[in-house]
């Protein structure tokens, strides 16, 4: 919110949780910012490429997917020609282990 508030936007936000709505345009990049552990739902399908600490990863997503995303610093870049447009649910408590052991940019989980 405070990097690149005309991207997201707050939907709701308690003492555990914050839910975000993240809308971009094809080629458009963001500040680097942080984000805690989060729950990622696309809400259409996108091409982002995401860079941290000097890695990268290409990220294609279809709409309706629901992705881990771990804590992490980052600068996204929308290489698609559709919108990203997703729902972020942060989470507030600390994470279990070292934000260095965890992947770059949103994984896959398991279904229940």
């Amino acid at each position: 919110m405070v990097t690149d508030p005309e991207l997201y936007s707050v939907l709701f936000e308690n003492e555990r949780v914050r839910v975000l709505r993240y809308r971009d345009h094809p080629g458009d990049t963001t500040h680097p910012h942080r984000h805690p552990d989060s729950v990622m739902v696309t809400l259409a399908d996108f091409r982002r490429r995401v860079h941290a600490g000097g890695r990268e990863v290409e990220v294609e997503l279809t709409a309706g997917q629901a992705r881990w995303v771990g804590a992490q610093e980052h600068v996204g870049e929308n290489i698609g020609a559709t919108d990203s447009h997703a729902i972020f649910i942060e989470l507030k408590e600390p994470a279990p282990r070292p934000a260095g052991d965890m992947p770059l940019g949103p994984s896959a989980g398991q279904a229940g």
